[in-house]
Parts: structure tokens; sequence; C-alpha cells
């Protein structure tokens, strides 16, 4: 039987999130057990503070949510949530230069911010509601060629993960690139199709409603 509980990672990225409603995050990641707490640089610390004596992991996002940051400043966001006490790193591709034909450039940005994780966890967004079938595979085969951990399907700002993305990425991808499916997933049955489907790790917002769901 598979333990959701322990694949989600409990997100809250809104931008008018109070330190309450980080608080009361990481006291239901505590209670349920999830695997980790997503949140927006600026609450790294805090979320550290609140999980230190916990095994759950502390994950941040960098180039969020548009991934057209320079790439200096988006080293920047990695490097300082990881000093905060970050344990993982969910960094937005830049679509723009992808689309564009720039892969040297997205590769370099992967490479770069690998680096500067070393140990620690990179998942790379590569924003499947804006690419095309093929431009999935060669996104997600170019986050596999940077080194990153995970290939993560979406923000969740532009549209859902789907069940056929999940599939066609774990197609495409080594098993020594893990998938992220994130945007959208609100019923526990979804959930499961993912992890059947392929996906080794869940964002979700709505983690509670999806571990008591029945549908």
């Amino acid at each position: 039987m598979v333990r959701l509980e322990l694949l989600i990672d409990h997100t809250l990225l809104k931008p008018d999130a109070t330190q309450g409603d980080i608080e009361r995050l990481c006291e239901e990641a505590i209670r349920e057990g999830f695997f980790g707490v997503c949140v927006n640089p600026c609450w790294v610390g805090t979320v550290f503070n609140l999980l230190r004596n916990t095994a759950i992991k502390v994950i941040s996002v960098a180039g969020f949510p548009l991934g057209s940051n320079n790439v200096r400043v988006k080293m920047a966001e990695i490097e300082r949530a990881l000093s905060e006490g970050a344990d993982e790193i969910d960094m937005v591709m830049n679509v723009g230069f992808f689309k564009s034909g720039y892969t040297d450039r997205v590769l370099e940005e992967i490479r770069w911010a690998k680096d500067i994780c070393g140990d620690k966890i990179l998942k790379v967004i590569i924003e499947t509601p804006l690419l095309k079938e093929d431009e999935k595979e060669r996104a997600a085969l170019l986050v596999e060629e940077g080194g990153a951990d995970f290939v993560k399907t979406c923000t969740g700002f532009f549209g859902g993960v789907k069940l056929e993305d999940v599939k066609l990425l774990r197609k495409c991808l080594s098993k020594r690139t893990r998938i992220k499916a994130a945007g959208g997933i609100r019923t526990r049955s979804f959930a499961l199709a993912l992890v059947e489907a392929g996906a080794d790790r869940l964002g979700a917002s709505r983690s509670l409603e999806i571990l008591s769901g029945s549908n």
C-alpha cells in the first residue's frame, strides 16, 4: 500500500501567506508525517527552526514562478536558501530561453545550480503546460544532462500536471532522474495514479484533502 504522506511536499507558495499560515503548515506536516514542507525563500529560516527536531525536509524555490530571473539572481537565491537551512531546491527553468533554442544557456544554468546544491536535492521545473509534447521530452533530457536530481512538472500557475506528462517523463528519463508531479493535485485517486505512472514525489497544497479523500 502506498503511503502518500511519505511522498508529499506539503506546499504553501501563496504571496499572501502569513507567519501563522507557515506555522500551521509545519504543524500539519509534523502531524501527518509529510516528506517535506515547500515554501517561498523568505520563510526558509522560519521553517528550518519549526522543523529542527524532525526528519521533515525544508524545501524552497528559485526563480519562482516564471523562471526568467537573471541566472546570477537565481544562483544567489539558491545559495541563500541553502545557507538558511533548505534541504532541497525547486528551480524554475528559463522557459523563454528553452523555446528560443538557447539550450546551452539553460543547461549551463542547471549545472551551476546543481554545483551550488552539491549533495542537496535540486528539482528543475520545466512548466509542462507551456510546452509541446516534443518539448517536454527535450526539456526533461536537458534537466537530466544538467545533473539535477528531479524533473518537476509545473508550478501550477499556468495549469496542472497531467497523467500523460508523468508517463512521458518516466519513459524518456533514466532511473537516476526522479520525477516530482505538482500542480492541481486535489484527490487521493489522482495522486495514486500519478505515483503509478512514475512520480516519485508529489507537490501539493491540498495535502490534507488528498490524505482524507475517498476519491
